[in-house]
């Protein structure tokens, strides 16, 4: 038995569930979606439901590879999507801080687009509708746990409201300071960048002809993703201090500042949503498996920005670990740990992969490292002439690997 034990044997009888899953966000809704058609009972918990539509434009972005939002469309998510809201990435521009570039098309790699470029409001929204809506989901909305305990049959979760689940697999998908990891016992590593992600919407002067930019400065990572119509969504990854002075500036000040960083590519920009900002760090879990216990999204790795795959990775764990269940025969047990560490497998190449290359980029481009500058930008242009090398890194990105 392990796990913080339940304080008090509640009144209620539990809920049985399969599996239990806890945090409704892009990853834990999305697993929650994909068992749809599987015949395990499902328990939700949230702590609040996503907010209703506000028509605004979400400040926080995401780059969807062509693979995920085939999963979304799998899954039923994705084609109910408002297509007026949704940007495909056809072109990409990379720069170095000393000349160094590189270039990807979806053109030449024979694909239609290179990413879709989603609100994150967009895709929680439908992905919680459809859970609504789903006959072999129980939703616990609000709740938060309380305590949780595990034995050889099942784990038993405590809730705030007195509550008590108990089921045969826990899911832990609430985020990078996870309750239920920290609870299990599961050590996680986690090294603070000294960065944060400064986001915001912006209207740009010029067309951007649906091209993602991203410029490695002295000063941070620049990020400019193409959102519908003659928008971008900005991320600049820069120092604490930086995003600091970034955030106090007048927004006509925040706008040239941004544009001037980019080099006026797409002329004079105006600002759509108010810059926001959050924390970088990388995490490394020992372990994305227990018995009885899996990790997903956030709650199982977290990376820099800068390759845009965060939530692809969570996406794709998803995908993995609702294959594993869904193939499972009536009589397997869903929290075996042999089950769940085929999950683990199936994952840990390319977590393992994108935590170290994310990792070695931010440490070759960081701020205020000018010995490293003719190799990082060298790097770049020997990589956009070796057409091999660029489009074995359009097909990873894809997802098509």
């Amino acid at each position: 038995m392990y796990g913080l034990p339940l304080s008090r044997i509640p009144v209620v009888p539990p809920l049985h569930f399969d599996v239990l899953i806890v945090g409704a966000g892009l990853a834990g809704a999305s697993l929650a979606v994909a068992l749809k058609s599987s015949r395990l009972r499902i328990g939700l918990v949230e702590g609040r439901a996503p907010a209703p539509p506000a028509g605004a434009w979400d400040a926080r972005i995401y780059a969807v590879s062509p693979s995920n939002a085939r999963f979304l469309e799998a899954i039923g998510v994705w084609q109910h999507l408002d297509p007026a809201r949704l940007s495909p990435v056809h072109e990409m521009e990379i720069h170095g801080d000393r000349g160094g570039r590189l270039d990807f098309s979806a053109y030449r790699s024979g694909v239609s687009e290179l990413a879709w470029i989603v609100e994150s409001g967009l895709m929680q929204r439908e992905l919680w509708e459809t859970v609504k809506r789903q006959a072999n989901v129980t939703l616990l909305c609000p709740a938060r746990p309380r305590a949780l305990e595990f034995d050889a049959q099942a784990v038993r979760l405590a809730l705030e409201d007195d509550r008590t689940a108990q089921a045969r697999l826990l899911v832990a998908a609430d985020g990078a300071d996870s309750w239920v990891r920290q609870a299990a016992g599961l050590a996680a590593e986690t090294a603070a960048y000294g960065e944060q992600g400064v986001v915001a919407n912006l209207a740009c002067e010029r067309p951007h002809r649906n091209t993602a930019f991203q410029w490695f400065r002295e000063d941070g990572v620049l990020a400019w993703l193409p959102l519908p119509g003659e928008l971008i969504s900005m991320v600049w990854s820069t120092p604490d201090a930086h995003a600091a002075e970034l955030r106090a500036l007048p927004a006509e000040e925040f706008c040239r500042r941004v544009a001037d960083a980019g080099g006026w590519r797409l002329g004079a920009l105006r600002m759509v949503t108010a810059p926001a900002a959050f924390p970088l760090r990388l995490m490394r879990v020992s372990q994305v498996v227990a018995p009885r216990l899996a990790l997903i999204g956030d709650a199982a790795h977290a990376i820099h920005p800068l390759s845009g795959h965060g939530i692809n990775l969570g996406f794709a764990d998803a995908r993995a670990l609702a294959q594993e269940l869904d193939a499972l025969p009536a009589h397997r047990d869903p929290g075996e740990l042999p089950v769940l560490r085929r999950y683990a497998r199936a994952r840990a190449e390319e977590v393992t992969l994108l935590q170290w290359t994310t990792h070695g980029l931010q440490r070759l481009f960081r701020p205020r490292e000018p010995a490293l500058s003719w190799l990082r930008n060298a790097g770049l242009n020997l990589t956009n002439r070796l057409p091999v090398v660029r489009e074995i890194l359009v097909r990873y990105a894809l997802g098509s690997n």
